[in-house]
């Protein structure tokens, strides 16, 4: 079920007030999110009529996003059980093996007996059940490759649910549910790429409803992200890694004293401030080597480097490997993961 070829790209950014609404434009939560991205593996439409049940193995290289469309249906995952019904979505955020059911106790197919329709690279119709009662679910499986969105994915729970919201919070994530429904079901000309955009926009809306609610998170990234001085500081660095970032002009952006800036970055992150943005310059210097066809020269000025020797200094010491290595091996270690998964399933 697992394609081997990431989905289509667009190219084009998804609009921030799908991914934040206008309340949150200017919070450090809304600047961050907006940067996550996510590399299509599969979208699966699945029409299901009871009684029905798929059970999925274990896909460690994806994020899965089970969406009821219409109907209901049972969630089971680490021993826990939950009910979806329509308009709900569940962020299975590290892949592990779980069911999905018509009912509590069904009994389930494994997804490779089950088959299906292939529509597209990434694309594919699953018809499946006894012929009762109707479920429709869309299912995307994502990988994380950007160093940002893999930061983020490592402190989430395993799962994260949402059910259909009401009053003001409900507009954009139907809006956002209907056309992945209508999509599914035509998949027009570059239906795949429009999938995967919507896809990406609903993962947005669930993680940022669990960070409006959650109190899991007091330090790492996810509790910096949420504070509202040094999440300031995190989504500039973030967004222009190229700056010339000083100490003062970071402390000035979240807020506070330089003295007071340090000491509550380095408690939540556990590094100091200029630790973590030449981490953050190296990580993001790497993605673009893998993912670009940008020369060394150009990431490393990309990355705030004036001097591609340095880059490739501070590259080494990091990484572990030069920047014209992971350039050379790039193409193939990028489709590896998706290759993993194939191995999987399908």
């Amino acid at each position: 079920m697992i394609n081997s070829r990431p989905a289509p790209d667009t190219g084009l950014p998804v609009p921030k007030m799908l991914l934040t609404g206008p309340q949150d434009d200017a919070s450090p939560i809304g600047d961050g999110l907006h940067l996550l991205r996510f590399t299509g593996a599969l979208y699966c439409q699945a029409d299901l009529t009871a009684p029905w049940g798929v059970a999925f193995p274990a896909i460690e290289p994806c994020m899965m996003l089970p969406v009821v469309l219409s109907g209901r249906c049972v969630l089971e995952i680490g021993g826990d059980v939950h009910t979806l019904e329509a308009g709900s979505a569940a962020l299975i955020t590290r892949g592990v093996p779980h069911r999905l059911l018509s009912e509590p106790g069904a009994p389930s197919t494994g997804l490779l007996d089950i088959p299906v329709e292939r529509v597209g690279e990434t694309y594919e119709r699953m018809r499946f059940g006894g012929g009762g009662e109707r479920t429709q679910i869309a299912y995307a499986a994502m990988t994380v490759d950007e160093p940002l969105t893999a930061r983020l994915v490592a402190e989430l729970p395993e799962l994260i649910r949402v059910d259909a919201w009401d009053g003001g919070r409900s507009g954009a994530f139907g809006t956002v549910l209907r056309l992945l429904a209508d999509e599914a079901r035509t998949l027009e000309p570059g239906g795949e790429a429009v999938m995967t955009r919507l896809a990406d926009v609903l993962v947005i809306h669930v993680l940022r409803q669990w960070l409006r609610t959650s109190s899991d998170a007091s330090t790492g990234w996810l509790a910096a992200l949420r504070d509202p001085h040094v999440g300031r500081a995190l989504a500039g660095l973030h967004a222009r890694p190229e700056h010339d970032w000083s100490l003062v002009e970071l402390a000035r952006q979240a807020g506070m004293s330089r003295s007071a800036f340090a000491e509550r970055f380095t408690a939540l992150l556990g590094e100091p401030p200029m630790r973590y943005l030449a981490g953050w310059r190296l990580e993001q210097a790497y993605t673009a080597l893998t993912t670009t066809t940008d020369s060394v020269a150009a990431i490393s000025r990309q990355v705030g480097y004036g001097s591609e020797a340095a880059f490739g200094r501070a590259f080494k010491r990091h990484h572990g490997t030069s920047p014209g290595a992971v350039r050379r091996s790039g193409p193939a270690r990028s489709a590896g993961s998706l290759r993993t998964a194939s191995d999987a399933v399908r």
